[in-house]
């Protein structure tokens, strides 16, 4: 390979765009052809970031149909959604020709109903065609919303000679052959082949004496963070997808797993941050606030709820002022306790790592949570006896904060596997949810244990 070639897909820069877009502008056909023939699809989808809809257009259409066909699938989907309304439904065909199955499905998915039908009707393959339109009728959060129908299958029956002959065929709609599944008349999945069982095999041996007939497989109608949970404990690069009667329908192969963990990521991770819908930066301003507004809005709850609160102390603030000064230490130790809880729970919830009954979780939590307490009240507490001379004000802060960050530790716990337990997102325990109610009840316990123990 050439220098001038090399890492060429990391070289997106201003200087390349400003060629694409001058290269467009001019409508040189083969200039703009010979630029963007050396760079990976994913890199042209970064280039259409900075391109308009009609320059967009323009290199999609100018393109050959098995490269654009991948870059749309690397596009945003805002983009791919102006993109595709730009294109004729005879367009949009010749483009979901050149995909597997589910990526078809999803580029269709995204279309409005009638242009949906519109666009399999302009598709030539019939059996593509058909198969699109069976997974668009899963829904697209299930397994079978996400599987291809492209696989490798063979009959229990066959020899391995005859076999050999027929995966050549089977593997040219195949883009990677990861395992070739077996099925019985009845086209029930029965086990699995790998290619080094059929090239040691005899070619007049059955099938049905080499296969494998351990096989995992998953339902069509099981959650897709089900399917990547058994594919990471497993190791599994591919899966197949079978009926309530083990036919087998298709398979899920670990890049649309891939896809799924981050999408679950950026979900998990805007949830903790407050955020109720899945949002991006270049969204509208009422989309964002749509997205931001409900938890901010129970921060302002919470706030007011503070004020109530210390309100109903105003006269321990008077006799005791420093107390005051020790609320927003106290107000920040029992929010910051309660997120690293309930993260570090969501984070097992997640990777399928917790186990055990709750009240074991919430003993080790409380055991962990008054050691903690422990150490940090007492650097408190000759901080605040260094500082005030007082020893009963020191006591009196330092025990509250061990009590806050035990009750912060518990709740932070328990939330997010109550709504584990109830099949509610336990994601959304983290952040401005746990760090309110625990700045609540943390100022709350603060003032009553100090006043039990100052008498006033």
């Amino acid at each position: 390979m050439s220098e001038n070639n090399e890492n060429i897909q990391y070289k997106i820069n201003d200087e390349l765009i400003e060629q694409v877009q001058s290269l467009v502008e001019s409508k040189d056909d083969k200039g703009t052809l010979d630029l963007l023939s050396e760079y990976h699809p994913a890199d042209i989808a970064e280039i259409f970031d900075d391109l308009d809809l009609d320059q967009a257009t323009y290199v999609i259409k100018l393109l050959d149909s098995d490269k654009t066909a991948d870059i749309l699938m690397e596009l945003d989907d805002d983009d791919r959604e102006k993109i595709l309304a730009s294109l004729s439904a005879k367009e949009i065909a010749e483009e979901v020709e050149e995909l597997d199955t589910d990526d078809a499905a999803d580029i269709i998915a995204e279309l409005p109903e009638d242009r949906q039908e519109h666009v399999i009707a302009q598709i030539e393959d019939e059996e593509l065609a058909a198969d699109i339109q069976e997974l668009l009728t899963y829904d697209e959060d299930s397994a079978g919303g996400l599987m291809a129908k492209e696989l490798v299958k063979v009959y229990e029956t066959w020899t391995v000679a005859g076999c050999l002959r027929r995966i050549k065929g089977q593997a040219e709609n195949v883009t990677r052959v990861h395992s070739v599944y077996v099925v019985n008349k009845q086209e029930k999945l029965i086990g699995r082949l790998s290619l080094k069982d059929l090239i040691v095999a005899k070619n007049d041996q059955k099938i049905a004496d080499i296969y494998k007939s351990g096989v995992d497989y998953v339902n069509a109608n099981e959650d897709v963070e089900e399917v990547a949970k058994i594919m990471a404990k497993y190791d599994l690069e591919a899966i197949p997808v079978v009926d309530d009667n083990t036919t087998l329908l298709g398979r899920i192969t670990i890049d649309d797993i891939v896809d799924v963990i981050k999408e679950e990521a950026d979900k998990d991770y805007q949830l903790a941050a407050g955020i109720t819908q899945e949002v991006e930066a270049d969204d509208s301003i009422i989309e964002l606030t749509r997205a931001r507004l409900p938890w901010l809005f129970l921060g302002l709850i919470g706030g007011v709820g503070a004020f109530i609160i210390m309100e109903g102390f105003q006269e321990s603030f008077s006799k005791y002022a420093v107390l005051f000064f020790f609320t927003p230490l106290i107000a920040a130790m029992a929010g910051n306790v309660g997120v690293q809880s309930s993260a570090i729970i969501v984070q097992g919830l997640a990777n399928n790592d917790v186990k055990g009954s709750i009240n074991s979780r919430l003993i080790k939590e409380m055991l962990l949570a008054t050691l903690n307490g422990i150490i940090l009240a007492l650097f408190l507490f000759l901080f605040v006896w260094g500082y005030t001379k007082e020893i009963d004000k020191a006591l009196a802060i330092s025990v509250s904060l061990v009590a806050v960050i035990i009750m912060a530790g518990l709740i932070g716990t328990f939330i997010p596997l109550f709504l584990d337990k109830r099949g509610i997102d336990p994601a959304i325990a983290t952040g401005p949810f746990i760090t309110t109610s625990n700045d609540i009840l943390g100022i709350l316990i603060y003032f009553m244990i100090a006043k039990l123990i100052l008498g006033i």
